[in-house]
């Protein structure tokens, strides 16, 4: 492996995600273990411009693979996105003496990193951090597993009031424009229908499967509604909707929220965080950049960002296909 990279910068932007302090733990204890300096930057692109750096050792990173969120703290800046920003940016990491950075977010971290790389040709390798699974080039992001059992664990909670008192109930759950959350959780949860931006199945399906429940036999059920779903123009419309339409039904709406994004990383999440971080980190040091880390089928490989953050993740056809038989 090269010895060019004597100091290694990481830092954590955008939304928070479970697995980020994982991931951070990783990329400190690498660094660590190959005799290369760690430097923690507070908030992002923003504490990158305003020199907000905290060194780290094996040490200071222990107890923190079971935290949620990130303890480096995250923001957007809007300073960032301008030539005069990244100017200053680029100083204090001359100034410090960081030879590379590892980028733990989604697709505006990789965005900036991208830019950045091109501008000044310093080096970036990217970690996916986000609930929403919605990035190319890797099977799952950190904090994905994390948020769908989060989302079972709620909607399981729900479903017993809902037969409790026989009622209806439309659940939102994040995802953004990707239904990845929507469609797990609602298939490990057992929801009747699940709606999603990739198929979207409209107000008059939807309408007749309700109604095909009910007659049935069905007194309760869920609807999981992905954020970006757009058969109503919000889930609070699209009950009422419904409710207009099929009086017979006791409707309700629960938003999962923020929820969804907090607790403790799953097994899952904390093992793939470590492996992403020690292949972050080597990378670097093999000469790699503007890379992103992720995982395809149990292989940690990395991916030029460019196509991480154009290409388009999708959902699988057969997964709806057995939702479908499901919800008979």
């Amino acid at each position: 492996m090269s010895t060019n990279i004597k100091k290694i910068g990481v830092l954590t932007s955008g939304g928070d995600a479970p697995g980020m302090n994982a991931a951070i733990r990783a990329v400190a204890r690498t660094c660590a273990y190959h005799h290369i300096e760690c430097v923690g930057i507070y908030r992002g692109y923003q504490g990158l411009i305003e020199g907000d750096f905290e060194d780290l050792s094996a040490r200071s990173v222990r107890n923190i693979i079971n935290r949620g969120g990130t303890f480096l703290k995250s923001a957007r800046s809007q300073e960032f996105k301008t030539k005069e920003g990244r100017a200053k940016a680029h100083a204090q990491l001359v100034k410090n003496q960081i030879d590379a950075l590892v980028l733990i977010g989604g697709d505006g971290t990789f965005t900036g990193g991208m830019l950045f790389n091109e501008e000044y040709n310093f080096p970036v390798l990217g970690i996916p951090g986000t609930i929403d699974n919605d990035i190319d080039g890797t099977m799952y992001t950190l904090g994905y597993d994390t948020a769908l059992n989060t989302v079972v664990d709620a909607i399981d909670r729900i479903r017993d009031t809902a037969s409790s008192h026989d009622r209806l109930f439309f659940i939102e759950v994040m995802g953004r424009d990707c239904g990845h959350i929507a469609l797990n959780a609602g298939l490990g949860a057992g929801a009747e229908e699940i709606l999603i931006p990739e198929a979207n199945r409209g107000l008059e399906q939807l309408l007749e499967s309700l109604e095909r429940s009910r007659k049935t036999g069905k007194s309760s059920s869920i609807v999981v509604v992905a954020e970006g779903d757009k058969t109503g123009k919000s889930v609070f419309q699209l009950a009422e909707y419904v409710e207009e339409n099929l009086p017979n039904y006791d409707i309700r709406v629960s938003v999962l929220g923020h929820m969804q994004r907090g607790g403790a990383p799953t097994c899952f999440d904390r093992v793939l965080a470590s492996r992403m971080g020690v292949k972050a980190v080597e990378s670097l040091m093999e000469g790699k950049s503007n890379y992103m880390v992720g995982m395809i089928k149990d292989e940690i490989v990395i991916t030029p960002i460019i196509d991480a953050i154009k290409g388009k993740s999708s959902v699988d056809s057969e997964l709806m296909r057995v939702c479908e038989i499901m919800s008979t």
